[in-house]
């Protein structure tokens, strides 16, 4: 055992290696962009006034974003979803399989579950010991199962799933409007360094690996940014674009798809004045999902599938 958890305890430290680079470099451009490009470079107040608050504003954004994404915990399945205490003790003791999705169907009647297996059993995780609601899936790294879960992104140490997609999102918006802004304002002084019209100073490297650092991280997380911004569009999540979620039906890939509005609702709430805020707002508890179904499933409790708002009293 003392092995095991001396090994876990490494996992644990090295994976936090990506973000601590992404850190130093964040820092690094810092320095480089305020006080070697504006204050010992530019030589108009006025551009320096402005370059800073354009500047500020795109960090500030882009700190507050990668913090929420990576310090946000997943959210799991709640104590709903666990075997009762005489099922559980059943579903241990059984052996044969079809004896324990009989067990696992008993129980699932009186959740809100669309999805199944390929096999179109109940999804169930041994590890977790709970009852995988709709989207949700375990992920290794985390040991855990994660409502909605989209990925595990080595760069924020995180799963990112319902509870930190919208963060996510924002991440890479600020992260690419920070690269943006300090590309393209740098771009005139790269120039002129780069042919001689300013004279040699210890500002000129920095000025000079600011823009390809930012032109590098430009290009690489603008093809993850429209990638994700596409899957915000049809309401899916990276492992569904992968592998269609699979209803009594069979797969659908579209099955959670309700028109392109309704999907960025879904992730960044009807209020537009809070979208480009790292503040939740998506839809939903992440337990249970509108889908395009045009059927009733007969198999589901008649109060999970009535619609908010239409209880008679």
């Amino acid at each position: 055992m003392a092995p095991t958890h001396v090994l876990r305890c490494c996992q644990r430290g090295l994976a936090w290696i990506p973000v601590i680079f992404i850190a130093l470099v964040v820092c690094w451009s810092y320095y480089a962009y305020v006080v070697e490009l504006c204050l010992f470079t530019i030589p108009s107040t006025i551009e320096k006034v402005i370059y800073l608050t354009v500047f500020h504003v795109s960090f500030i954004m882009f700190v507050w974003s990668y913090w929420k994404a990576i310090f946000t915990r997943p959210a799991t399945p709640s104590k709903e979803f666990c075997l009762p205490k005489s099922e559980k003790e059943q579903y241990e003791k059984e052996q044969r399989p079809e004896t324990q999705q009989e067990i696992l169907k008993r129980v699932a009647t009186s959740l809100p579950l669309y999805t199944r297996t390929g096999a179109g059993a109940i999804r169930y995780c041994d590890r977790c010991q709970v009852i995988k609601p709709d989207r949700c899936h375990h992920c290794s790294a985390c040991d855990m199962c994660v409502l909605k879960m989209d990925h595990h992104c080595p760069w924020v140490n995180n799963c990112v799933g319902f509870s930190n997609y919208k963060y996510f999102i924002l991440f890479l918006t600020y992260s690419l409007v920070y690269c943006l802004f300090i590309a393209a304002s740098v771009l005139q002084y790269f120039i002129k360094f780069w042919t001689n019209d300013l004279p040699e100073s210890h500002a000129k490297f920095h000025v000079l690996f600011l823009f390809f650092v930012a032109a590098m991280f430009c290009i690489s997380i603008l093809s993850l940014f429209t990638y994700h911004l596409w899957l915000v569009g049809k309401n899916r999540s990276t492992i569904e674009a992968f592998r269609a979620p699979v209803f009594r039906n069979g797969p659908d890939k579209n099955g959670f798809s309700l028109g392109f509005s309704k999907n960025i609702a879904q992730v960044f709430g009807d209020q537009k004045k809070y979208w480009l805020l790292p503040v939740f707002t998506s839809q939903g508890d992440g337990f249970s999902f509108p889908t395009r179904l045009v059927t009733i499933d007969p198999e589901q409790p008649t109060e999970c599938l009535q619609p908010a708002g239409l209880d008679k009293g």
